[in-house]
């Protein structure tokens, strides 16, 4: 299994005009946080979970060139405001694109991509496969995938676990049932937007926690906010199983 992260921060986070902070105005590229998602090859087959704004230049500046199936964790629209991209998937391998999320998240995706789904239906558009899933495990183009469900704040969330690899983002809640699916995990991703207390997001704290909780191999740490601070400070704070993810970043089991 190969893992590339696409992006490792946030819309509350990345480098903002004008600002003057450490983080914005760094020239370590580690600092340079685009939306989080994330790409997943496993068996021959291709998955990105979650395609923010960023998805257009994230694929490309990845060589992305096959894509099997999205997987959305939920439906705000830093995770989905990217899908209409998937066209050049859909151009390239003359098929429509399976787009796995729950009920909520395709509610969400109508609305949104409403063109997408008219009845008559423009040439060019993206082509979209719309799967319902719900916190049961499921099979995407064949692989098993094991649900990881997390509250953000009071809305539903889903982490995924492919083998010994579990991605979590958008989190400030993970109930006992889920911490029981991680055991034995090797690679966790977790998120860990700034060191202050967030409504709906674990904090740098909370985060370290939570990865000794699960106490896997490794943890890597995404949807960062430049308010988190600089990438070789920050890191510089954790433990050695514990580091920051940056863009780019890939990782192979």
């Amino acid at each position: 299994m190969k893992i590339t992260f696409l992006g490792t921060g946030t819309s509350q986070g990345i480098p903002v005009i004008g600002c003057e902070c450490e983080v914005c105005q760094s020239l370590d590229y580690r600092d340079k946080r685009l939306r989080t998602s994330i790409h997943i090859e496993i068996n021959n087959k291709d998955f990105v979970i979650d395609t923010g704004p960023d998805f257009r230049q994230q694929v490309l500046r990845e060589g992305i060139k096959k894509l099997d199936a999205v997987i959305f964790t939920h439906g705000h629209k830093d995770h989905t405001a990217g899908l209409d991209d998937v066209r050049a998937f859909n151009y390239f391998q003359q098929k429509a694109m399976p787009v796995y999320g729950t009920l909520s998240v395709h509610e969400q995706l109508k609305r949104e991509f409403n063109y997408a789904f008219a009845e008559k239906k423009y040439p060019g558009i993206p082509q979209i496969d719309l799967i319902e899933i719900t916190e049961d495990n499921f099979l995407a183009e064949g692989i098993d995938v094991i649900t990881l469900p997390v509250l953000h704040y009071k809305l539903p969330v889903l982490g995924f676990r492919f083998g010994d690899f579990s991605y979590i983002t958008d989190a400030n809640h993970i109930p006992e049932s889920t911490l029981k699916k991680l055991e034995g995990t090797k690679i966790l991703v977790l998120n860990a937007l700034q060191k202050e207390s967030h409504i709906s997001h674990f904090t740098f704290d909370e985060a370290i926690s939570v990865a000794k909780r699960v106490n896997a191999e490794m943890t890597y740490f995404i949807h960062m906010s430049h308010r988190l601070g600089l990438h070789k400070k920050v890191e510089g704070q954790l433990p050695d199983n514990i580091k920051l993810a940056y863009d780019g970043l890939q990782l192979s089991m």
